[in-house]
């Protein structure tokens, strides 16, 4: 049997000599340590090569990393694990609210920094975001979360942000029934307003433009009274 891929592991840090002891920490692991310097190249990373782990650094020059966490965040279920010299909890807090999975602070030991990086690299065996962690292929339809692009059959499907908003949110509980407020909530951002009939209307206009027979949809499935779902399985019935 061929010998099980190595865990990569996304080191961002704008210090080259952080960045060389953490990656040592990672190789000796072994793993193997993707690095950046910058939030632009550790988002395109993040994006392109889906590392196992995130080791993120703060203080980075063109973005804190409360804001790189927030945006893996949007679709990516990734561990991250934040390195830092800031000790107060109110950052601490901050970085956990954000999405971060654990915090530990500059200077650090290798030992621990290793041992939690197993901690975490065990836990990413949980369920990855659907269309995030790895893009949603089915009958021809290709959705990808991180990188915001559709396609079917090859060809780019051009989607409004609002049909982007409402399909991002049904994708990201695949297999998850959400109730009409629920998405209006999520798409529209309010919890006025007539729910049901401002999906009824993007609904149809996604089906068109996703479905291979918009009248018998099986990607997006109505729950009858309730919301709707996107199924990450077989074809069913007819929905609304």
């Amino acid at each position: 049997m061929p010998a099980p891929a190595k865990p990569r592991v996304l080191v961002v840090d704008d210090e080259t000599p952080i960045r060389s002891i953490v990656r040592a920490a990672v190789e000796s692991s072994g793993g193997v340590a993707l690095e950046a310097a910058t939030a632009a190249h550790a988002l395109e990373l993040a994006r392109t090569e889906r590392p196992a782990l995130v080791i993120l650094d703060l203080g980075l020059p063109d973005l804190d990393g409360a804001d790189v966490c927030r945006t893996i965040r949007q679709w990516s279920s990734v561990p991250i694990l934040v390195l830092s010299a800031r000790h107060g909890d109110a950052e601490k807090v901050a970085l956990l609210d954000a999405g971060a999975d654990d915090y530990l602070t500059k200077p650090f030991s290798t030992v621990e920094l290793q041992a939690r990086m197993r901690a975490h690299l065990r836990r990413a065996g949980m369920g990855p975001v659907p269309g995030g962690d790895a893009p949603i292929e089915r009958d021809g339809l290709r959705i990808d979360l991180a990188s915001r692009t559709v396609t079917r059959d090859g060809a780019p499907v051009r989607l409004t942000p609002t049909e982007w908003g409402l399909l991002h949110a049904l994708v990201s509980r695949g297999g998850r029934t959400l109730t009409h407020q629920q998405l209006f909530d999520a798409v529209w951002g309010r919890s006025h307003g007539d729910a049901q009939q401002y999906l009824r209307v993007f609904v149809a206009h996604l089906r068109r433009k996703l479905e291979r027979d918009p009248l018998r949809p099986a990607l997006i499935v109505t729950e009858p009274g309730v919301g709707y779902r996107f199924d990450l399985g077989g074809p069913r019935g007819p929905g609304e």
